[in-house]
């Protein structure tokens, strides 16, 4: 059998974890980590790489995207797109990599997400007309981009079940307006990552929770992605497609 090589963008705390996972793998095969910052273990772009990998896994800055995008439409090789903190203008670039080949795009890949992102399709057209619904997130120091791309995830998901309005933060005199999410983000010490979507009504909270213990659930996921993305036909998929196959929980058309 043939080994799969793969590329990984980004080699930071997330980058490193996902490189020791893939050469675990039977069958599996680190061809190259990509970093921006081009510590001397990594190679400087993807045309550095010693051939064309079976797929690449982007855990990296919106800065690399557009050499991801140009690499993908060249040798049309599955990705798997998990930075955050991309414009709406990026975010189409990555759908539009969809017609050269399977593209998993994702703001978190835990199965504990995933399945939070489920219940909120189920209990949000129960709730929204009696309770107000606000979304909290918790991340580490080191976190540049806010609010987290979970957190839009999350109220993107809320979104997709009726007609909702974002606000990010408050500051000032700004009543709560009927359909409002608030988005909140909050930045400390080593959290990995906590997100709360809290439902209020009258005289009772509704707090759908999920808490991430280090990192490494993020990379358990992101191996499912890639296993996923290296046999899919070309198309957009979101993280349920590989976490739920059968679901249609993704966008591929």
């Amino acid at each position: 059998m043939e080994t799969k090589q793969i590329a990984l963008v980004g080699y930071g705390a997330m980058g490193q974890r996902i490189a020791a996972a893939i050469e675990a793998r039977e069958g599996w095969e680190l061809c190259g980590a990509i970093d921006p910052l081009h510590t001397p273990q990594c190679h400087a772009s993807l045309e550095e790489l010693p051939q064309v990998p079976h797929l690449i896994i982007d855990f990296s800055h919106p800065a690399n995207l557009a050499m991801v995008c140009d690499y993908v439409r060249r040798h049309k090789v599955p990705c798997v797109i998990a930075t955050t903190g991309y414009t709406p203008a990026q975010e189409a670039m990555c759908q539009e990599l969809a017609a050269y080949a399977p593209v998993v795009r994702t703001q978190n890949t835990s199965l504990g997400i995933n399945v939070m992102q489920q219940i909120l399709k189920v209990i949000t057209p129960v709730l929204a007309d009696a309770f107000d619904i606000e979304i909290i997130e918790k991340h580490h120091n080191k976190k540049i981009d806010a609010p987290s791309g979970t957190a839009k995830m999350l109220a993107q998901t809320i979104e997709s079940c009726g007609t909702f309005h974002e606000v990010r933060g408050r500051d000032g005199i700004c009543p709560r307006q009927k359909g409002d999410i608030g988005i909140h983000a909050i930045r400390g010490g080593t959290i990995a990552g906590e997100h709360t979507v809290l439902f209020a009504g009258d005289d009772e909270l509704i707090e759908i929770k999920h808490t991430a213990l280090s990192k490494q659930v993020f990379v358990a996921g992101a191996m499912k992605a890639a296993a996923f993305a290296l046999q899919a036909p070309k198309g957009f998929y979101a993280m349920g497609d590989a976490l739920f196959p059968g679901e249609n929980n993704g966008t591929n058309r």
